[in-house]
């Protein structure tokens, strides 16, 4: 069966101009300060602040693109050869996912793919909360990922639980909610009616276990070329 990375290259070799491919392209990545990355939010229980994990930025004649990573460095390198590259720890994961994403912001196929600063999280999060109203009225929501805002704003219209890898908020409550761990994922998706996931699963390896199972929206920038790709549903009202 083929996976879901393969899937991704082979889309992605279909969709981007065969010009910029065959360019002599550098691509690079480098992990972001969290001031240059999200400015002065207004909660401190952001993974950035907490330096959990960072963004890679990929830049490609102007156009940027990242993706959170827990490993993180700097890369140069053509884009082509890092789209065939083997993902074979998050490192090369968040290289591949930021590239992708700055080669479709180029082709302007793609929008968001610059993280929001600043109070633009608590923006979001309210947009979210219309949004999900809007599209699937008062569902059970999982949500993959603790992102402070969503779950302050998700909490108080919704029934939610929250899946999350960081121990020093698992068995914790937020916002009211019990911040749970990885061996709930199973069980939280099983009772939800629809998932909210962060789109570092894409650039950590952990996506797979959230698709074909309920109705999925993901949110974030680190997935935007993905999904534009998969054509699946994403959110991200404040990304640049």
């Amino acid at each position: 069966m083929i996976n879901i990375y393969d899937e991704i290259k082979e889309r992605a070799f279909e969709n981007i101009d065969k010009d910029l491919m065959d360019m002599s392209i550098t691509v690079k990545a480098r992990a972001l300060s969290t001031e240059e990355a999200i400015g002065n939010p207004e909660s401190d229980d952001f993974p950035l602040m907490k330096g959990k994990e960072r963004l890679m930025q990929a830049e490609l004649e102007g156009s940027a693109g990242q993706a959170f990573t827990d490993q993180y460095g700097d890369f140069e390198g053509s884009l082509r050869d890092i789209l065939n590259s083997d993902l074979i720890n998050n490192y090369r994961k968040a290289i591949f996912i930021a590239s992708l994403n700055a080669a479709l912001r180029h082709m302007g196929l793609i929008q968001g793919t610059i993280h929001c600063k600043d109070k633009e999280p608590g923006e979001c999060a309210v947009q979210l909360v219309q949004h999900i109203k809007s599209q699937y009225g008062s569902p059970k929501i999982t949500q993959i990922g603790f992102q402070p805002k969503f779950v302050e704003k998700l909490s108080a219209s919704f029934d939610l639980r929250v899946i999350d890898l960081d121990e020093d908020n698992i068995d914790t409550q937020k916002y009211n909610t019990l911040i749970e761990g990885p061996d709930k994922t199973d069980d939280a998706i099983d009772w939800a009616d629809l998932l909210l996931v962060t789109g570092t699963t894409i650039a950590n390896g952990t996506i797979e276990q959230f698709l074909n199972r309920k109705p999925v929206l993901f949110y974030g920038t680190t997935i935007a070329g993905t999904a534009h790709l998969m054509g699946w549903d994403r959110f991200c009202a404040k990304g640049r």
